[in-house]
């Protein structure tokens, strides 16, 4: 009899629990994203500390720098650098395109997603690599501003 009283107040409490988060989501007038990641569209876009154009000026983005998308609203996205900093910037400065940013102080860059492949190039942290693939397990596939192409570790950039 415990067993069974406990199970339904498990359910009920399940069930309420269910209720509140749907209330406070329907209530909210924020969306959440979805974790997507983007890329700066224009050579320069100002990042607020607010959703507004009336907002502080953090700093200015460049081109393709990715960013995680973690907030929606009104046109406008809060996202996350790879530094970990949030901003909001007016989602028509977002592009779909997506980059990568290295992270370690120097990326190998190889012919195949692997080691023992041929060295294409090395790129210094915060440089900007266009995303072309991420099928290789523990890999991604980019391209560089000078159009060379490879692969490289996936921990070694943010982006992904």
């Amino acid at each position: 009899m415990r067993r069974s009283l406990l199970i339904k107040s498990f359910c009920v409490s399940s069930r309420v629990n269910v209720f509140l988060a749907s209330i406070l989501l329907s209530i909210s007038s924020y969306a959440v994203a979805e974790m997507e990641f983007f890329s700066i569209a224009e050579n320069a876009a100002v990042m607020y500390d607010a959703p507004s154009l009336k907002a502080d000026k953090l700093y200015v983005a460049s081109l393709h720098l990715p960013v995680e998308a973690v907030v929606n609203v009104d046109g406008w996205v809060k996202v996350r650098d790879s530094s970990g900093s949030l901003a909001w910037v007016e989602k028509k400065m977002l592009s779909q395109q997506r980059y990568v940013v290295v992270i370690a102080p120097l990326a190998d860059v190889y012919q195949s997603a692997d080691t023992n492949s041929e060295l294409i190039f090395q790129a210094e942290e915060n440089i900007v690599l266009e995303l072309l693939d991420s099928e290789s397990r523990g890999w991604v596939k980019v391209r560089h501003l000078s159009g060379q192409v490879g692969y490289v570790k996936i921990n070694q950039v943010w982006g992904t």
